[in-house]
């Protein structure tokens, strides 16, 4: 769910595992009024995109391929910009993120190892099916590990894109390098497997780098260096999905699994020790192996979905 611009937090937008894109108007109470469905994707919706300065247009992505432009000025909102392909087949999609300097610009990731860039003035699907560039780390080119990407995000200036990949690492790249260029970083430690797991910068200039894990721990890279420089506890459950740092706070909100959302901010006296850090990312690595071997596909996101809750909620309670 997202606040848009200039709406002074009145109007927001969202998406779900049915498809619809709603949208809602809260009163001066913070009370909705209503909702109203905008969009309808044939399969679940994980993410939108806002455009950084439009009260009243956004991109949604769904599992269906679909990228949707919404203008809610309009009586009929959504128009499909591009359905997303890789030669002939759809290529599901997790992920979409608006270039903050460049806002025709938008990137989307999902079912399978390329980041795609494409822009709304010029999306033509007969030449090289609408996309402007496609990046992938080239190990993962020809990879048999059927990787994809749970979430990509640019950095504050656009310059930069990140990438998560599933059961793989997290990766950067420049956004202004030419169609097929490689990675500039890569981030290591986590473990992205169970479920569709996010990423983000963090700082204002983007200065590092958070993700969840399957381990329940959040872990902070300094960007430049690619090392750990921070690393907590972030979700009993198990699994923490789900990063936003405040758009100018030194703070950030978190979610997974567990039922609640945790609120953080800088208050230690002393710097962290990052006690356990290294067992913990030994047995993430080793999980991953392991995985890696007894079976090279990924499974059905919805079934997962399903058993992770089912796991949760079979737990004791505490």
């Amino acid at each position: 769910a997202k606040f848009l611009p200039h709406s002074g937090d009145s109007t927001l937008a969202m998406c779900a595992r049915d498809g619809q894109i709603r949208v809602a108007e809260l009163s001066a109470t913070q009370r909705c009024k209503n909702t109203k469905r905008v969009a309808q994707h044939k399969g679940a919706a994980h993410k939108l995109a806002l455009e950084p300065d439009s009260p009243c247009s956004f991109l949604s992505a769904g599992e269906d391929a679909v990228v949707f432009g919404i203008d809610l000025r309009l009586d009929r909102p959504a128009n499909k910009l591009v359905v997303v392909k890789e030669g002939d087949k759809k290529v599901g999609l997790y992920t979409i993120f608006v270039n903050p300097a460049k806002t025709h610009h938008f990137a989307v990731g999902g079912r399978d190892q390329y980041v795609r860039i494409y822009d709304q003035r010029k999306i033509n699907e007969n030449d090289n099916n609408g996309v402007l560039k496609k990046f992938c780390p080239s190990h993962l080119v020809s990879s048999e590990s059927k990787t994809n990407i749970t979430c990509l995000v640019y950095s504050h200036d656009g310059t930069e894109l990140l990438a998560s990949y599933n059961d793989e690492d997290i990766y950067l790249f420049d956004s202004n390098h030419s169609d097929g260029a490689d990675y500039r970083r890569r981030y290591k430690g986590h473990r992205n497997n169970a479920t569709v797991k996010g990423v983000n910068f963090y700082g204002p200039c983007s200065e590092f780098v958070v993700s969840g894990s399957d381990c329940g721990h959040i872990y902070l890279w300094d960007k430049y260096s690619a090392r750990i420089v921070q690393f907590m506890e972030g979700d009993r459950g198990g699994v923490v999905n789900c990063l936003e740092p405040h758009p100018h706070l030194p703070g950030m909100a978190t979610s997974g699994l567990d039922h609640d959302i945790k609120l953080w901010a800088p208050t230690a006296e002393s710097p962290t020790g990052l006690k356990g850090l290294k067992e913990v990312m030994k047995k993430n690595k080793r999980e991953r192996d392991e995985d890696s071997v007894r079976h090279g596909d990924q499974y059905d996101t919805q079934l997962l979905w399903f058993l992770m809750r089912h796991m949760r909620n079979r737990r004791p309670p505490r």
